[in-house]
């Protein structure tokens, strides 16, 4: 089990979002599927993060899995 994260990517993957759906961030960093969970933390102590649309949009999901606001990136990236 770590303490940290597997950092993704150094930046954010902007995803188009649908209104009224959900989507589950991944925050272990492991997963095949970025920036959304696989099922990759089994056993890491990092659990998905909900994300559930307000409206249509493009949101920017957090790459680094540092972000201080999950799932949305918040430029701690720039820091790593």
């Amino acid at each position: 089990m770590s303490d940290s994260p597997t950092i993704a990517q150094k930046g954010p993957f902007p995803v188009e979002v649908i209104e009224g759906k959900s989507y589950f961030w991944c925050a272990c960093g492991q997963s095949k599927r970025q920036p959304f969970c696989d099922g990759s933390h089994k056993d890491t102590g990092f659990e998905p993060v909900k994300y559930t649309a307000d409206s249509s949009k493009k949101v920017f999901f957090c790459g680094c899995k540092h972000s201080g606001n999950p799932p949305q990136c918040d430029g701690s990236h720039s820091k790593l």
